[in-house]
């Protein structure tokens, strides 16, 4: 076949596949530090006749005649071949990048620490200063590279917007995901603004028990691994019982990982590995990776918990549905409804007695701590979500009010001062922050719905898993809509959310 040549959908899908399979196991092997350089690139361009204009202009004409999931099926192949043309245009770009950034050093106590190295220690320096020192190495360090952010998320905008025919950023995600992002943040900013009274509390308590009461009223970001980690209580929540507390605790709703070989776990400690807990589904369900690094304290534990969402999510979807409903998404809302539910298991006191062996007393204080965070979280992601809405609103506006429109949204939302020049190092493509945040509302009524279903026990008890195990089977073809509908609930309906911060 020439390079000129355009593939029906069927074919244009099985090359697909494979080549998303290389392409992942690369950026799998350069994120769990197997590899110190990314070659990313030249399996672009391997690939390369999957990703041209022709090819887009076929995909494009075979969506006009079809329907239903065919219609899904052909336009999410559209969608992916737009963006590995702009992958064709910016791949080198891309991995020069992120090899800089690879090969970048901070020096901290005389050694010199790479920067993913430098992240991981933010979360088990115990020293408030060390963490402060380091936090700003580290910082200064990232924002050296926001000249070459800039100039790559300008290009992929530029390809995006020619590509799909929709000049506006806004726009083209909200036609993508199928949604109204302006709507969505109004509700979750509403949300967010009648849980204040609850976040005050518990925020003044669990700064000063994580922090010290030593602390400024404003602590820096550069101590939000330290919070997550819940590094205090890492004596109860040591690295050493993380994987077999959480393998007992999903087997606990039927999912035996040792059953599973095509769920491939990478739990090892690597210099280069990043900090950043993840799966990649290089072949769902063939071949599923789940990727943790433990430093100690609960959040190895919610870390596992989430990314087991994912995993059984991706693992467990019907290997006869086209590849396209494997593993090819409209965003990625759907899936964290998942990862959501498992990490939810560590905010039930219950969890914390059966596996730690804490007093009633005890395992409640300790669950209250995960509300705390996720309490944090959802209004530092709804502060997100309202900051990019405005930054892609403005693109190529004056950077310098938007980076500190950035910090204040985040600040006042989180009382954590984040600094200004980290806005495009927090910056997720595709309006990621969305995806999270429909995922924690569609999370809450889940839980909901298996109380009243299975019960209070729903995280220990294997009709859980079955209610999950056939949502799984249908893979990526559900929107997080979908799922609202079927659970009885309105999408926008923030009422099982606020209950569970305790508004």
């Amino acid at each position: 076949m020439s390079v000129t040549a355009v593939r029906t959908p069927a074919e244009y899908e099985a090359e697909l596949q494979r080549y998303i399979l290389e392409r992942a196991e690369e950026g799998r092997a350069v994120r769990v530090g197997e590899k110190e350089v990314s070659e990313r690139a030249e399996i672009v361009a391997r690939y390369r006749e999957l990703f041209t204009r022709e090819q887009l202009d076929a995909l494009r004409e075979a969506e006009e005649p079809a329907s239903g999931a065919e219609l899904e099926r052909i336009y999410r192949l559209r969608k992916t071949c737009e963006a590995g043309l702009a992958d064709i245009e910016l791949s080198e770009r891309e991995d020069a990048l992120e090899n800089a950034i690879l090969a970048a050093r901070v020096e901290y106590e005389g050694e010199e620490l790479p920067l993913r190295t430098a992240q991981a220690q933010l979360a088990v320096i115990a020293d408030y200063a060390g963490r402060e020192k380091l936090g700003e190495l580290h910082g200064d360090a990232s924002a050296g590279f926001n000249d070459e952010r800039m100039e790559l998320l300008s290009a992929r905008e530029e390809l995006d917007a020619e590509l799909s025919g929709e000049p506006d950023a806004v726009a083209r995600n909200e036609e993508e995901k199928g949604i109204s992002l302006r709507d969505l943040s109004g509700v979750l900013t509403a949300a967010s603004n009648a849980a204040d009274e609850v976040y005050g509390r518990l925020s003044s308590r669990w700064f000063d028990k994580l922090l010290g009461d030593d602390r400024p009223a404003v602590p820096t970001s550069y101590h939000v691994a330290w919070l997550r980690r819940l590094s205090p209580l890492e004596s109860t929540y040591v690295k050493e019982r993380a994987t077999e507390v959480c393998l007992d605790t999903v087997k606990a709703l039927g999912f035996d990982f040792a059953e599973q070989p095509n769920i491939k776990l990478d739990l090892d400690d690597r210099p280069q590995k990043s900090p950043r807990a993840c799966v990649i589904a290089s072949d769902p369900p063939r071949v599923v990776h789940l990727i943790t690094r433990a430093q100690g304290g609960l959040h190895d534990y919610q870390a596992f918990l989430h990314e087991a969402g994912h995993a059984l999510h991706y693992g467990n979807c019907d290997p006869a549905l086209p590849y396209t409903f494997r593993s090819l998404s409209r965003d990625h809302a759907l899936t964290e409804i998942y990862s959501y539910i498992f990490e939810a298991i560590s905010r039930e006191p219950g969890w914390h007695v059966k596996y730690f062996g804490l007093s009633e007393e005890q395992a409640a204080e300790n669950a209250e701590a995960t509300l705390f965070l996720e309490a944090l979280l959802y209004r530092r992601y709804t502060a997100k979500l309202d900051f990019e809405l405005e930054f892609w609103s403005n693109f190529g506006s004056a950077n310098g009010s938007l980076q500190q429109s950035y910090s204040d949204k985040l600040t006042n939302a989180s009382g954590i001062r984040y600094r200004p020049d980290g806005y495009l190092a927090d910056m997720d493509a595709g309006f990621y922050s969305a995806d999270y945040l429909r995922a924690w509302i569609r999370s809450a009524q889940l839980r909901e719905w298996l109380q009243r279903e299975v019960g209070e026990d729903w995280w220990q008890s294997p009709k859980t898993g079955d209610h999950l195990r056939a949502l799984f089977a249908e893979g990526t073809q559900p929107s997080s809509e979908d799922i609202a509908g079927r659970l009885g609930y309105d999408p926008h309906d923030t009422k099982p959310l606020l209950a569970e911060l305790g508004a």
